[in-house]
């Protein structure tokens, strides 16, 4: 039994991930292509356009007006974990996010739950912001063509549906272009988010021009845990911080670079969301909100009674929208490849294409099975599950903090946690928080999910598992 514990709980040195990944030395084996500039559009691309543009038709409800304070909510407790995130992202540059922190913190076992975590988290938050695509697509359309795809080919079967079918493409789309290079991606990313600033900034201008403080009188109508119950919606939004510490392997200087981006991307998103809801809400009365889709095309609409500003918002957003998808993507498949490398999943998910240098298998299945996701899910059920998912990955990450202290003290930190131990404790105390008010049958179906993952961990990881070798290896020698 001592020696199960001891297989299960066994630690990746950290020393050891950055002589895999080439740390120090710009060796590893993907290319390091990404610069702090495309690494902080990363995380800005990844994170805004999931919350802002669909999430308030699902958030609003639940909380009223005082979504507002969801969002700040929401933003504090990913702003303690985006710190603990920069710490981490600076002591072990290496693909798989918390997955990695979490095998040279809390152990193999541990490792790979977290690392289920992340596939639930990254997989179900590119579906459904897929989804959220198909419905700005569908009003683009209607728009400048006075056509919609029919709901048959647009929406989910729950939702009278058969396949959401623009879903499904721009996944493929978002595939072909990973597979293209990691560079290429930033680049093509990079210039997404740019026209996603500058749609949300034209909404912020032309939608104040609605502003109407009545809509603010019944401010919290379903009291404190209305509030509570929509930052567990909205939470998945700020998935974007994790993304960025994904593309540890492919960064320029990564120990500078990752903890910066981090931030630079936490103080972006949390200030351009505040400014997009305080609008919306000043525009539109919150009973208006439910079942909205393309909430904040149809603001526009309403306020300049005419159809050019949401046609331009909606145009945007089909655009930029991508960049979310994208991103996450990416950052599905390089926390496949990390742990494939090191033994955990099949080794098909660590073969790089020696002229592209990405893991294209990888991309491949990745694509598929998020296809499959996008098309026939509601988006509803998709961000709560991608909710949980995130908390419980940040979560880790400020225990992570914690324990990389005590172990490893001497590691080089290129940034360290501020008022430490005190910010990773308020952290986790936060998560746990959001993650009590989420709904019953979204924890049973994560409970599940891990379940899963511990049951193929002792059934294929444990005896695969590279450090597990090279430990035996040690003994026999």
């Amino acid at each position: 039994m001592a020696t199960l514990v001891k297989n299960v709980l066994r630690r990746k040195p950290a020393t050891q991930i950055d002589k895999e990944t080439g740390a120090d030395t710009e060796g590893g084996e993907l290319t390091r292509s990404i610069g702090l500039v495309q690494l902080s559009m990363f995380g800005i691309g990844a994170t805004i356009g999931t919350g802002i543009f669909f999430v308030l038709s699902q958030a609003v409800p639940v909380a009223g007006p005082a979504v507002i304070i969801s969002f700040i909510v929401a933003g504090v407790v990913a702003g303690l974990t985006a710190i603990c995130y920069a710490e981490l992202a600076g002591a072990v540059p290496a693909s798989g996010s918390s997955y990695s922190y979490a095998y040279a913190t809390l152990g193999e076992l541990p490792a790979m739950a977290v690392g289920a975590c992340l596939l639930l988290e990254y997989g179900v938050s590119a579906a459904a912001v897929s989804v959220g695509w198909s419905q700005y697509l569908n009003q683009l359309l209607g728009n400048l063509f006075g056509f919609r795809i029919p709901d048959a080919l647009s929406q989910a079967p729950e939702q009278g549906g058969i396949i959401n079918l623009p879903a499904v493409i721009l996944v493929c789309l978002c595939g072909v272009l990973l597979i293209r290079g990691a560079s290429e991606s930033a680049k093509a990313n990079a210039i997404m988010v740019s026209i996603k600033l500058a749609i949300l900034l034209l909404f912020i201008v032309v939608g104040i021009a609605g502003w109407n403080s009545n809509h603010f009188a019944d401010f919290a109508p379903f009291g404190f845990s209305g509030v509570m119950s929509a930052a567990g919606i909205i939470f998945f939004s700020y998935i974007g911080l994790d993304a960025v510490s994904t593309a540890g392997e492919e960064v320029k200087n990564p120990r500078r670079n990752l903890p910066l981006a981090i931030l630079i991307a936490l103080v972006s998103v949390t200030a351009i969301y505040i400014a997009v809801v305080v609008v919306a809400i000043g525009a539109q009365d919150s009973a208006s909100f439910e079942g909205q889709e393309a909430g904040l095309s149809a603001i526009l609409e309403r306020v300049t009674g005419s159809t050019w500003p949401g046609t331009l918002l909606a145009a945007g957003a089909v655009i930029s929208i991508c960049s979310v998808t994208l991103v996450v993507i990416y950052g599905q498949t390089r926390i496949l490849f990390a742990m494939s490398r090191d033994g955990m999943i099949p080794s098909i998910f660590h073969k790089v294409n020696p002229r592209t240098l990405t893991p294209v298998p990888n991309t491949i299945i990745v694509c598929i099975v998020i296809s499959i996701l996008a098309g026939f899910i509601p988006i509803n059920f998709l961000a709560e599950m991608t909710s949980i998912g995130t908390l419980v990955a940040f979560l880790v990450v400020s225990v992570g903090v914690i324990l990389l202290r005590r172990s490893d003290p001497d590691l080089p930190r290129s940034f360290k946690v501020p008022g430490y131990p005190v910010t990773p404790i308020l952290s986790i105390l936060g998560c746990l928080w959001i993650i009590k008010d989420l709904r019953t049958v979204t924890i049973y179906v994560f409970l599940v999910w891990v379940s899963i993952a511990i049951i193929w961990y002792f059934a294929y990881s444990m005896k695969h598992s590279k450090l597990g070798s090279q430990k035996r290896t040690e003994v026999e020698s």
